[in-house]
């Protein structure tokens, strides 16, 4: 079992039923006949503090063998504090990893207009973390469909169907080894 915790680019925000990166990645494990089931718990506007508090009920209900954290965006966009977020984050991943399961950090980039010393703060958490708790990093989810007119939505920030199989592009190219690794294992 997969387990995705994260904002609105990992609930499909904007795009129809069954067309965000989540749903494309698990219609990829399928195709590949992998035996992974993906569960999306993903809520449109959650920040880490937010995940925090529902993933604990979250590893009870689904006993997944791999979470992918996707959080942080909303945050950022908040200008929360670099260190509570930070703080938020390493307590998934250890709740997780006390379970002993496989955790994916996906990065996101905060918008420039708090400064730059809060922007590189911010990209710092994901690679320290990663670091910290010896877990795979995306180091920014949206690579190569942020900034992109034609791979998001009118908002600028959510991507379009397009953007959306690129980020699972990106996360497969990160997950595929983990996935590996546990199939030869069990």
């Amino acid at each position: 079992m997969l387990l995705v915790v994260g904002d609105s680019i990992s609930a499909g925000y904007g795009l129809a039923k069954g067309s965000g990166w989540v749903d494309l990645l698990a219609r990829r494990i399928e195709a590949q006949k992998l035996s992974w089931r993906v569960i999306n718990a993903s809520i449109s506007g959650d920040t880490t503090a937010g995940g925090r508090a529902r993933l604990a009920g979250l590893l009870t209900q689904h006993k997944p063998a791999i979470v992918i954290v996707e959080l942080g965006g909303n945050d950022g966009l908040r200008g929360l504090p670099v260190t509570e977020m930070k703080k938020n984050l390493a307590e998934i991943i250890a709740r997780a990893q006390q379970r002993r399961i496989a955790v994916l950090l996906a990065g996101m980039e905060a918008p420039p207009n708090f400064g730059p010393e809060y922007t590189v703060s911010f990209r710092q958490v994901y690679r320290d973390l990663a670091k910290q708790y010896d877990v795979p990093l995306i180091p920014f989810l949206l690579d190569k469909v942020a900034g992109d007119p034609a791979l998001n939505q009118g908002d600028g920030i959510h991507p379009n169907v397009e953007g959306a199989h690129i980020v699972a592009d990106t996360v497969w190219s990160a997950l595929r080894p983990m996935v590996d690794a546990l199939n030869t294992s069990s």
